[in-house]
């Protein structure tokens, strides 16, 4: 039996609203998961160039990593750089409250925005399978305020 929602990529695409939106509070100058094609910076890390070991001091940080089981590692480094180098990191992450990452990072984040509904990523006609998380970190607060937005598609 096949699911319905499957993907050979761990990769999904920015909806380009949302980061419109979010850009015009931020203005973000690294995107550090991006591909040629899809970056939404004009500094940005391919997988070739690898943004877990680039420094990204002095940046305001838009972060949609790879969702797969490397996700732990972006988090973590996302985390790192806020509180040593960059001065605001932006995630945008799959809701996933239940994992190890969430707890160790996410929740010593300034603020995590839960998005009611589901995003539609990239130029996909349905809807994500999963809920998604806007996190930020400013490298000053570490215990989050908590808020809520509609799916900006």
């Amino acid at each position: 039996m096949k699911c319905g929602f499957t993907s050979n990529s761990d990769d999904w695409a920015t909806p380009q609203n949302l980061f419109n939106y979010l850009n015009d509070k931020f203005h973000f100058t690294l995107d550090p998961c991006a591909d040629k094609y899809n970056h939404k910076c004009e500094k940005y890390y391919t997988e070739m160039d690898s943004g877990l070991s680039h420094s990204w001091k002095d940046e305001i940080v838009f972060m949609n990593p790879p969702y797969g089981k490397n996700i732990k590692y972006w988090v973590a480094k996302a985390y790192s750089e806020s509180k040593n180098n960059a001065i605001t990191v932006i995630g945008l992450l799959p809701a996933r409250t239940d994992t190890k990452w969430f707890h160790d990072y996410c929740i010593k984040s300034s603020e995590i925005i839960f998005i009611k509904g589901r995003l539609k990523f990239g130029d996909g006609l349905n809807s994500a399978p999963f809920p998604s998380i806007i996190i930020i970190w400013d490298g000053k607060n570490f215990q989050p305020k908590m808020s809520f937005m509609d799916a900006i598609n």
